[in-house]
């Protein structure tokens, strides 16, 4: 069951939908029944709606679906349903051939709503799009059934329309579902349902994921998540489900539980470690597969793992888990932390996979300083570059030094952009020690060094 949607929201919501009726407005579309007249409608109370969507999607993520359907009632009109659709057509996870993994159920019910709906000759001029990609990832039966339970010809007619030929390749679908996403990018609609048992588990695995990594990285207010995701991981009868262990390893990095909460994700974690010979890889490769995105794990997020990772256990965990605390403890730049890293990574194989987790960490602290490094701090660059030459000394890795230039370099061309004087003390310190410390590192050559300070001559006219 999805999360019932508050009495509060439903109270706004009726509010709303009496609005809507008591209005001159509909009044008006009901007696000319034109579309410009459907229009004001939209105008008049779409936006209302749309408020406290966004307030729910905010505050009530798991509502959202709710939400939806509680719309769906013949005295809003239509109106957001449109919207609502969009929403139910990106919310369905997708495979490596850009079709539904399942059959998005949401999405139909919202489209036989708007298919069975008075308003319907006003409503289809907003949903062609909508429905197109929806169909293009759905399999053709399923399209099939949906079409041949509708009883008017018209719109059945107009139903057959929205299932287009070219999105039948795979090529053609990806680029159209691509850029029907854009469309929606600046708007929040995720929500993700926490099952209670190992089969909807399975289905709804990457939804969930895809879900908590969103709302981690986003300004909302997680607050009511905190009661689900405390009652997901004390289910011990998830813990030898394969999917739970990379959701498990979400919630530890990105969300603060209370006291029971964390000694429940705690025990998961602890008999995960017991029980499955497979625990210590799988930890690593999935924090290695997030650590991938640079942004993806700050300092506090290694902090609020750790938290939840028991030490007890004498496992490659551990002794990963014991290096990040003293790194984190006392700064990466710190002598000691850079000792713990160089005995910890010297203990391990060069390509192991641990060792791939603790360059990706050290990497990702790196990336986070140099992003939000302010330009009029550049001589904190110069300072910090000692630590670069300790780290690369250390992993001695193709990779992590190419890294660590593209940052460097993104850096430096950002304050030569803002100090553009070249007879500036800024501009000169900054080229003295870029053509040394690039030279030396083996970042650039001389002629990429000279070609990177010189004067852009503008093109005659």
């Amino acid at each position: 069951m999805k999360e019932e949607l508050n009495l509060k929201y439903k109270t706004a919501l009726d509010n709303i939908k009496s609005s809507i009726q008591l209005s001159d407005e509909l009044k008006t579309y009901l007696d000319t029944e034109e579309a410009e007249d459907y229009k004001v409608l939209i105008q008049k109370f779409e936006g209302e709606i749309h408020e406290l969507y966004t307030q729910v999607a905010n505050n009530n993520p798991l509502q959202l679906e709710s939400f939806e359907k509680y719309l769906m009632h013949e005295e809003f009109e239509g109106l957001y349903l449109p919207k609502a659709l969009g929403y139910s057509v990106l919310r369905g996870h997708v495979n490596e051939n850009v079709k539904y993994i399942r059959p998005q159920n949401h999405f139909k019910d919202i489209l036989t709503f708007i298919i069975n709906s008075a308003n319907f000759e006003q409503i289809k001029q907003r949903v062609g799009q909508s429905i197109q990609i929806g169909f293009a990832l759905s399999s053709d039966i399923w399209i099939t059934n949906i079409i041949e339970a509708i009883s008017n010809n018209k719109v059945k007619t107009f139903m057959q329309s929205q299932k287009l030929h070219h999105y039948r390749e795979r090529q053609l679908r990806n680029t159209g579902l691509v850029k029907y996403r854009k469309q929606f990018q600046s708007l929040n609609f995720q929500t993700a349902y926490f099952p209670d048992n190992n089969f909807d588990l399975q289905q709804e695995a990457e939804s969930i994921k895809n879900f908590l990594v969103y709302r981690a990285n986003g300004d909302y207010n997680n607050e009511s998540l905190t009661p689900v995701l405390k009652t997901f991981v004390s289910n011990k009868s998830l813990y030898d489900n394969a999917d739970f262990y990379p959701i498990a390893i979400l919630i530890g990095l990105y969300y603060d539980l209370d006291a029971e909460g964390l000694k429940s994700l705690s025990d998961a974690f602890d008999y995960i470690r017991s029980n499955n010979p497979q625990a210590e890889d799988l930890f690593f490769n999935i924090t290695n597969g997030i650590y991938e995105n640079k942004s993806a794990i700050t300092i506090e997020a290694e902090k609020r793992l750790s938290t939840a990772l028991s030490a007890g256990t004498a496992d490659k965990i551990s002794q990963f888990k014991s290096v990040l605390d003293e790194v984190n403890a006392k700064g990466y730049i710190h002598e000691d932390a850079i000792n713990a890293v160089r005995e910890y990574y010297y203990k391990n194989e060069g390509l192991s996979i641990e060792n791939v987790a603790i360059r990706n960490s050290i990497l990702s602290k790196i990336y986070q300083l140099l992003t939000n490094l302010s330009v009029t701090d550049y001589s904190e660059y110069f300072e910090i570059n000692k630590t670069f030459t300790a780290y690369m000394d250390i992993f001695s890795n193709q990779k992590f030094n190419q890294e660590i230039k593209d940052y460097s370099l993104r850096y430096i061309k950002k304050c030569l952009k803002f100090y553009k004087d070249k007879r500036s003390k800024e501009y000169q310190d900054i080229k003295k020690f870029v053509k040394s410390s690039f030279l030396d590192y083996g970042f650039m050559t001389e002629k990429q060094l000279v070609e990177l300070f010189k004067t852009k001559r503008k093109p005659k006219k």
